[in-house]
C-alpha cells in the first residue's frame, strides 16, 4: 500500500467524491505508481499481478482526462473476456459517475444492434473484447477518430487466447497520436514485441511479487489417483470449510460432472464455463460475488481477471494445461491484501505439467497429505451446519454509490428533437436541484434515461410529472438500474 491518499493526486472533485463513496482511500502499489504517470499522458507497460487494483489504476486517470463535452469515444480498453469487459465497464462508470462519464461495453453474444445504438449516444469510453470491437470497426459503427487512449488489459491472456491478430488490426486502425497503456500479469516475448512495435518509449512499471505469485497465497499440492479426486475434495472441503472457493476443472464436461456430484452431496455450488449462455454466466458470477453460494466450479474462463476480493480458497481439481494458467487461477485468491490458499490435485500423469509450472513460478509447491479420516470426522458436523445455514450476503462495493442514484425514464427522445442539454436545463431549474445532481443521460429515438444523483431521484420524479421539457410534457417513471 502507498502512503499517499487519492486526494494527493491532481484529480477533480467529482472523481475524488466517487472514489470516497466507493470506499477507495489508500491507493494500492500499482495505483500509486501508474496514476501520476498516466495523468501526464505517457505510454506505460505495467507488469502487475491480477488482484492488484489495475482497473482503477488506469480507470481513474482516464476518467480524469477525457473531455465530457466530446461526443465520440476518447478511450478504448481491450479485455480478453466478456465478463471482464462488463466488470471494467461498470468500474469505469462508477469512478466517473459524478463527471457523467458514459462507458459502453462491446462483447460477443450480445445483440449487435443494441451496441450500435449505444455507440450513437455520447460515449466517452469503450470497453470491449477484441472480436466484437474489431467487428464494430469493420462495420463502421465505432468511431475511432477521437481515440486518444488505448488500454490493453490482461495482455498475456489476450495473446494466449489467440487474439493477437485482431489486437494488431485494431491498433493499426487507431490514430497514431495517442497514449497506449499495456497491463499484463506476465511478460512473454509476444507481449514485449507488441509494446516495442506500437508504443512510444513506454515507462515500465513492475510490481514485485513473490516469484510470479503474490506473497499472500499459501500454495500446496496433494498427490492422488484420478479416481480418488472426489473423495479427497470432500475431505478437504470439510476440514478447510472455505467461505468462498473456486474449483477449477480443465474441460466443460469435467465441470458439469463435478457440479452434478457436488449437487448430489447438497453442497451450495454453481458452475461456469464457455458453453453456457452469456446471461447465465453473468448471473452466476453476480450471485457468487454476493456470496449466495460457497463453491464455484469453473473452467479457466473464470480465471481471467474477474475481481472478487473475498475468495478464500482456489482448488485446481485438474492441473492447468498451460503454466501461465496456474498464475491466473491462483490469482483469484489472496486479492486486495487478503490471504488465501491454493491447492492443486496432482495425478501420476501430471508430472510433466507440474514440473513446468514449478519452473515457471520459481519455487517448489509444498506437498501435503490428504486430510485424515479422523480430521474429516471431527469437522464433519460443523461443516454440515455451515453449508446448510443461510449465507451472509456480501455488500457490493458499489452499493453506497448506487443507493444515492435513481434512473428516470422519459417517453421522449431524438424523434422529439430532445437533447441532453434540454433535460439538464429543465431539471437543474427545479427547486432544490442543481446540475451537480444530474448524472449520465442516455437519449434513444423514443425514450431518454436520466440518472439523478445525491438521493434526489424521488424529488425530481414528482416534480417532473408536471414539468415540461422543451415545451413537451413527457411521461416519467422510475427506470431500471
Amino acid at each position: 500500500m502507498s502512503d499517499k491518499q487519492f486526494t494527493d493526486y491532481q484529480l477533480s472533485e467529482e472523481i475524488v467524491r466517487a472514489l470516497s463513496d466507493l470506499g477507495y482511500v489508500t491507493p494500492t502499489e500499482v495505483q500509486s505508481k501508474v496514476i501520476p504517470v498516466a495523468l501526464e499522458n505517457k505510454d506505460l507497460v505495467v507488469k502487475s499481478q491480477t488482484g492488484s487494483g489495475k482497473t482503477a489504476a488506469y480507470g481513474i486517470p482516464l476518467c480524469e482526462l477525457v473531455d465530457w463535452n466530446e461526443n465520440k469515444p476518447q478511450a478504448l480498453i481491450l479485455t480478453p473476456t466478456r465478463e471482464l469487459a462488463v466488470q471494467v465497464n461498470e468500474d469505469i462508470t462508477n469512478i466517473g459517475r459524478f463527471k457523467r462519464i458514459k462507458a459502453t461495453a462491446l462483447y460477443g453474444r450480445s445483440p449487435f444492434h443494441i451496441q450500435k445504438a449505444e455507440l450513437k449516444q455520447r460515449t466517452h469510453m469503450v470497453v470491449g473484447t477484441p472480436g466484437r470491437v474489431h467487428d464494430h470497426i469493420e462495420r463502421g459503427t465505432l468511431s475511432l477518430e477521437r481515440i486518444a487512449y488505448l488500454v490493453i488489459d490482461e495482455a498475456d491472456e489476450m495473446l494466449n487466447m489467440g487474439f493477437i491478430e485482431q489486437v494488431e488490426s485494431i491498433i493499426q486502425a487507431l490514430p497514431r497520436d495517442r497514449v497506449t497503456m499495456l497491463f499484463s500479469a506476465t511478460y512473454p516475448e509476444d507481449v514485449a514485441k507488441l509494446s516495442r512495435k506500437y508504443m512510444n518509449r513506454p515507462i515500465e512499471i513492475e510490481i514485485k511479487a513473490s516469484g510470479l505469485t503474490t506473497a499472500t497465497i499459501e500454495h500446496s499440492l496433494i498427490e492422488m489417483k484420478e479416481a480418488d479426486k472426489l473423495s479427497v475434495l470432500q475431505g478437504f472441503l470439510i476440514v478447510e470449510s472455505p467461505d468462498s472457493c473456486i474449483i477449477f476443472c480443465r474441460t466443460q464436461e469435467n465441470v458439469d460432472r463435478l457440479f452434478r456430484e457436488m449437487t448430489e452431496l447438497e453442497y451450495p455450488c454453481e458452475r461456469i464455463h464457455g458453453g453456457m449462455e452469456q446471461e447465465e454466466r453473468f448471473e452466476v458470477m453476480n450471485a457468487f460475488r454476493k456470496g449466495e453460494f460457497r463453491f464455484l466450479i469453473a473452467t479457466d474462463v473464470a480465471a481471467r481477471g474477474i475481481d472478487i476480493t473475498n475468495i478464500t480458497h482456489v482448488i485446481n481439481y485438474d492441473i492447468p494445461l498451460e503454466k501461465e494458467g496456474y498464475v491466473h487461477r491462483t490469482g483469484r485468491t489472496g486479492r486486495a491484501g487478503k490471504t488465501g490458499k491454493a491447492i492443486t490435485f496432482v495425478t501420476p500423469n501430471d508430472g510433466k505439467r507440474l514440473a513446468e509450472i514449478e519452473q515457471y513460478i520459481g519455487f517448489s509447491i509444498k506437498r501435503v497429505k490428504a486430510p485424515s479420516d479422523e480430521a474429516v470426522d471431527r469437522r464433519r458436523e460443523d461443516f454440515q451446519k455451515k453449508i446448510k445455514a443461510d449465507p451472509e450476503l456480501k455488500k457490493d462495493k458499489h452499493e453506497q454509490l448506487n443507493k444515492q442514484i435513481m434512473k428516470l425514464n422519459f417517453n421522449g427522445g431524438k424523434k422529439k428533437k430532445l437533447r441532453a442539454v434540454d433535460f439538464v436545463g429543465t431539471i437543474a431549474k427545479l427547486d432544490g436541484v442543481t446540475a451537480d445532481d444530474i448524472g449520465i443521460i442516455t437519449i434513444l429515438d423514443f425514450a431518454t434515461d436520466v440518472e439523478i444523483l445525491n438521493g434526489k431521484g424521488s424529488h425530481v420524479l414528482e416534480l417532473m410529472k408536471d414539468t415540461t421539457v422543451k415545451g413537451k410534457l413527457l411521461k416519467v417513471r422510475r427506470g431500471n438500474k
